[in-house]
């Protein structure tokens, strides 16, 4: 039988806490990968997983990235996870998300939570009845904190932007085309800023109806979901979920650039690999998608005031080129340059 210590994405964490609340119906995995930097923090992604080990796995590869991301985003936090294991229809109820702050109030301050995927700010406000380990609530207009979307969008925007300098020379998106997959609120954010500077849009999303109304937004066209990673584009953004940066996948891309807002978007670390062996230039995620958990933990530590938090967000971009430089001096791909300098940032290089 396969233990916890065997599962291939378990990467010394150190806390894998699996909840139960027979009452409420919850079923949640808290992951916290590394406290050295700070409390792990990370959003909590709520998700229909038909194979329980998809659930682990998820966590556990997720926990991680936020070590890396924290690590690289120069905040004083360490990296965390949950994940709650929904029905088909995700259904959710206040009771569970009680039974859930009261679970992240148990681990006493070493977990901090926030929003992810399928999770919303009303959400996280009955969490918070529960515990004051949470961020990512409502503010009042100005202040730090609130919905991530906007800040991880703007993030990935000059992260994408950094990019074409880089590959292409462009100092403009005016006349690319993106093909974003995803029409959620990063994806969203990213194809309005990218259409106000001209660029061309392409949308693919699971919702047909959500990727028509960006699309129209924008001015942009809605594409197949199983088309968009084929398109012939100048950057690839994939901002919807991870994994998708297969064998199989990476050989059919048509693009030089591929920058995104989407997690773990490499299936494996072997993934780096093939992309760079391809020539296409990756923007590792955890890197370029840090925008909403840099204005998360301002909120959280109290750090920093709105224009302090975008000056932070506007780093990203230096960041990449950082990790650019080297993969270029060393011819390491990208994806695991970064990892190793997180790995150095977390004590554990």
């Amino acid at each position: 039988m396969q233990s916890l210590w065997d599962y291939p994405d378990f990467d010394d964490h150190e806390v894998v806490h699996f909840v139960t609340d027979r009452t409420s119906g919850l079923r949640a995995i808290i992951a916290v990968h590394s406290t050295h930097l700070g409390p792990g923090a990370g959003g909590t992604r709520l998700w229909h997983y038909p194979e329980k080990g998809e659930a682990v796995r998820d966590v556990l590869r997720l926990s991680r990235g936020m070590s890396y991301k924290n690590a690289m985003a120069g905040l004083s936090l360490g990296g965390g996870k949950a994940v709650i294991l929904a029905d088909e229809a995700r259904n959710k109820t206040n009771e569970m998300f009680a039974a859930f702050g009261r679970a992240v109030n148990g681990l006493c301050g070493k977990y901090v939570t926030a929003e992810d995927v399928g999770i919303t700010v009303p959400d996280l406000v009955e969490v918070s009845r529960h515990t004051g380990y949470v961020s990512g609530l409502p503010v009042a207009s100005g202040a730090v904190g609130g919905d991530p979307g906007p800040h991880t969008s703007y993030g990935v925007f000059l992260g994408i932007k950094a990019a074409v300098r880089n590959k292409l020379g462009n100092v403009s998106l005016a006349g690319l085309h993106i093909a974003i997959q995803g029409a959620g609120s990063v994806a969203g954010g990213v194809a309005r800023r990218a259409a106000a500077e001209g660029a061309r849009i392409s949308i693919a999303d699971i919702d047909p109806a959500r990727a028509q109304k960006l699309a129209d937004e924008v001015g942009g066209t809605v594409v197949a979901p199983d088309q968009i990673m084929t398109l012939e584009a100048e950057v690839l953004s994939p901002n919807a979920l991870g994994a998708i940066l297969t064998a199989q996948s990476i050989a059919a891309l048509r693009t030089p650039i591929v920058a995104g807002g989407a997690n773990n978007q490499l299936a494996t670390p072997a993934e780096g690999d093939l992309i760079h062996a391809r020539g296409i230039l990756y923007a590792p995620d955890y890197v370029i998608n840090a925008g909403g958990i840099i204005n998360v933990a301002s909120e959280y530590l109290k750090d920093a005031d709105e224009a302090g938090v975008r000056a932070k967000i506007e780093q990203i971009p230096g960041r990449l080129e950082q990790i650019w430089a080297e993969s270029d001096a060393t011819g390491r791909n990208p994806a695991a340059v970064a990892d190793t300098m997180a790995q150095r940032l977390i004590g554990r290089g």
